[in-house]
């Protein structure tokens, strides 16, 4: 089928130009009307758009009227995530099924009720019949998001009461989805490798047994084959993406969708295509990019002058993209410290020696302790700048192995946790449907016929 609107036709140019020349608004016009951009004040901090009991993000205290930064912190439920993670990790088990218990019912489960709920996971973690050959493995996407927002809603047509909004069936919906979103990452990837570029297909079977990080680990690799360790650690990068808060943009949209009154599917695919985006989910692709560049131009990784010269380029659009910017640094909300980075950091080394990569690891210490200095430097500065989760995450799913088609589908498989509790709350508490105002600031004009344009 010929696209009308191929790049080749030189009328699309005609239509930029109108596009452009029809849509530009005074950016002045925005301060005029007090338009917060991105529901934000002008100080940065969130609209205020809803309440909301799943999670907190904490990153200042007030002392009467001053706002003093403070070192981040994530509440799951009330609880901080640092003690969650702390808590599974000393007890040697495996936490996301944990945390996922907690963000849905809000409480922490006893023994019998996480085995429970393991055993009710285990139970949905299985595809439609011929799901896989029908659906996944025809027309795959080179884009594993899409792979996974196209199998969510195909879902829709297998389910009987798809559209069924009330909570015990939305409830089923959310665990099947938390259940199967490995399947459908993983799954979609071996089908792009085998159609796309080549190579064998493996199509491994879940186990029941298994936690959801060590079934990642299970269903993507050949020999299915990994380390303790390596699936602790991708277990506590699951619970870190869990949930951050109403606010950000992927659950923000998730509210959003299912405030209209829409199915379960679509509320998620929504949410899936939100959370796609490279100012979202993929930032922790561009943090991998940037070093990988940073170590072919910095000669010795242990040199401060070095890495600062370097550092100081990419803040002048002079290395890497050249956007000016040194990514994993720095976040929305967070000033002296993302709490997730500090978690996570202190199992990262553990990782790169196991894996015989603590010249590596060197490295991104000493660009997190020297980033926030030169660009308090370089930049006027209106709060704190520190490595946000970002920073280490990608450096450890490569560490993994895991295919770079797959660091944001892994964002998701742990978010959809998140997702799901947002629904439901939203669901619960039902009011209006989301409907934020826009002001049109064109000016009124009379219809012309057609014959006197």
């Amino acid at each position: 089928m010929t696209n009308v609107f191929s790049e080749e036709k030189p009328e699309v140019l005609d239509y930029i130009e109108k596009l452009e020349k029809n849509n530009h608004i005074d950016p002045e016009l925005f301060d005029k009307y007090k338009v917060n951009r991105g529901l934000r004040d002008l100080n940065g901090n969130g609209v205020l758009t809803g309440l909301t009991e799943i999670s907190e993000i904490m990153s200042f205290i007030m002392d009467g009227d001053q706002r003093i930064n403070c070192d981040g912190q994530l509440y799951y439920r009330g609880i901080n995530v640092q003690d969650l993670v702390k808590g599974f990790v000393k007890e040697k088990r495996f936490g996301f099924e944990e945390a996922t218990y907690l963000l849905l019912f809000g409480e922490l489960p006893n023994k019998q009720d996480l085995d429970i709920f393991v055993k009710v996971l285990s139970h949905y973690r299985t595809l439609p019949t011929s799901f896989v050959r029908d659906i996944i493995m025809k027309a795959p996407s080179r884009d594993m998001m899409n792979t996974l927002a196209r199998s969510v809603l195909t879902l829709y047509s297998y389910d009987d009461r798809a559209s069924d909004t009330s909570i015990p069936n939305v409830l089923r919906q959310s665990l099947e989805l938390i259940a199967l979103f490995p399947l459908l990452a993983v799954y979609g990837y071996q089908a792009y490798c085998h159609y796309e570029l080549g190579q064998s297909l493996y199509i491994h079977s879940p186990q029941p047994e298994l936690s959801t990080a060590e079934n990642i680990l299970y269903l993507l690799r050949p020999d299915s084959k990994y380390t303790e360790l390596e699936a602790r650690i991708l277990d506590i990068a699951l619970v870190l993406h869990a949930e951050h808060g109403g606010g950000n943009n992927s659950t923000f949209t998730c509210h959003v969708v299912t405030s209209s009154g829409t199915d379960t599917y679509s509320a998620i695919a929504a949410a899936l295509g939100s959370l796609k985006g490279p100012k979202h989910g993929g930032a922790n692709i561009k943090v991998c990019e940037m070093f990988e560049d940073m170590k072919k131009n910095v000669n010795d990784w242990n040199d401060e002058e070095e890495i600062s010269i370097y550092l100081r380029k990419l803040l002048h659009k002079e290395a890497f993209d050249k956007a000016g910017l040194i990514y994993g640094m720095g976040h929305a909300i967070y000033s002296k410290s993302d709490p997730r980075a500090e978690v996570f950091k202190k199992f990262v080394r553990n990782l790169a020696e196991e894996k015989g990569r603590m010249d590596e690891f060197a490295l991104y210490s000493n660009v997190e302790r020297l980033a926030p200095l030169i660009i308090s430097d370089e930049r006027k500065m209106y709060k704190g700048v520190s490595a946000n989760v970002d920073f280490y995450s990608g450096f450890v799913y490569h560490m993994l192995e895991l295919p770079t088609e797959l660091y944001t589908p892994i964002f998701a498989i742990a978010r959809i946790s998140g997702w799901s509790a947002h629904r439901i709350e939203e669901l619960l508490n039902a009011g209006k449907i989301i409907r934020p105002a826009y002001r049109n600031v064109h000016e009124r004009r009379e219809y012309i016929p057609i014959n006197e344009r």
